[in-house]
């Protein structure tokens, strides 16, 4: 049996029953769709960077996603690329601030695989894939067809798709992008990012500038994988940023007067996560037995030494979200998908 925790960036996980390495959409397809014919529950498995799998393992067929190829075409004044689900994103986020073609360069160093970026929705410092993606293609588990969905039908929202919604029913087998021909990045459109490159809110800046400061910011949170650093053995971002409603605005309003938040459409106010986290007592480096906080962002839940399993970490993230519920009278969900356990 292959040990699944080498293959997520937390080191999580027991052992599957069955493994195998799919380098192509049709091996992809074909494994699945025997799996479900043989009624073999089936986990398809990218980067694993967005992962919390159980002590126990996977009882049940484990395909990793290996598949290579981009496809780049230009169409007026945009660059399409039709890439594979096994491409690693940062690759190509780099190559297309290589080539000029802008639209990704604020999601740099977000690890995992082109795959997994239409089902999350990724997301960071203002950007995010669903104002680039055109289309995913994908295998329909419930027909056992390969269909192409086309963006407005994926369901898209905050760190969110029906791809999640309903993880069971589709595969992605890959996804294009539309970005811009230009060396000019988006508007800005975070405050940190700004700050960092020196321009105001909505200014263009040069791709280059963008990736170094975007890094560089995430960097400092232990948000780019690197061996050398224990706080990025992490699944990133363990909490989403709750979306609240007026009257969920209104109490928390009471309980924190003038606490950091971002209005959105339809009266819903955004408020960070980590400064809910953080002013209910848990502070950078918290630690829970061998599961702690990590030291540079309290969104980041590590598995600093590699002795914790799937049931420490669980145990951490129940105390935070518990302990935020408490103070403020607002959960947290966690970003991660978990894989035979739950928080």
């Amino acid at each position: 049996m292959e040990m699944l925790a080498p293959y997520t960036t937390l080191g999580l996980g027991g052992p599957a029953r069955d493994f195998a390495v799919a380098e192509t959409a049709e091996q992809i397809v074909s494994l699945v769709a025997e799996a479900d014919r043989d009624g073999v529950p089936t986990l398809v498995l990218g980067g694993g960077s967005n992962l919390v799998l159980s002590d126990e393992g996977f009882d049940g067929l484990v395909v990793r996603v290996a598949s290579a190829g981009v496809r780049a075409e230009r169409d007026g004044d945009q660059m399409v690329l039709t890439v594979e689900a096994g491409e690693d994103w940062d690759a190509l986020v780099s190559r297309a601030v290589g080539e000029g073609w802008s639209g990704v360069e604020c999601l740099s160093g977000v690890p995992g695989l082109v795959g997994s970026t239409p089902i999350q929705n990724v997301g960071a410092y203002g950007q995010d894939v669903s104002q680039t993606i055109r289309c995913v293609r994908a295998y329909d588990r419930r027909t056992r067809q390969v269909v192409d969905i086309e963006a407005r039908r994926c369901g898209f929202s905050y760190r969110d798709s029906a791809f999640k919604r309903d993880p069971s029913r589709h595969v992605v087998l890959g996804v294009t992008y539309a970005l811009e021909l230009s060396g000019l990045s988006g508007p800005v459109a975070y405050k940190e990012l700004a700050a960092r490159l020196d321009v105001p809110m909505g200014e263009r800046v040069g791709l280059a500038d963008v990736r170094a400061a975007v890094l560089a910011l995430r960097k400092g949170k232990g948000m780019v994988l690197d061996p050398a650093d224990p706080d990025t053995r992490s699944a990133g971002s363990f909490f989403t940023n709750p979306i609240l409603t007026p009257d969920q605005a209104a109490d928390l309003e009471l309980r924190a007067p003038g606490h950091p938040r971002w209005e959105m459409p339809g009266g819903l106010t955004k408020v960070p996560a980590a400064w809910l986290i953080e002013q209910a007592g848990f502070a950078k480096g918290y630690r829970r037995g061998p599961a702690r906080i990590s030291t540079k962002h309290t969104l980041a839940l590590t598995n600093p030494d590699g002795r914790a399993g799937a049931g420490d970490l669980l145990a951490l993230a129940r105390e935070v979200r518990d302990g935020v519920r408490e103070k403020f009278g607002v959960t947290l969900v966690n970003e991660p998908v978990m894989v035979g356990c739950a928080l």
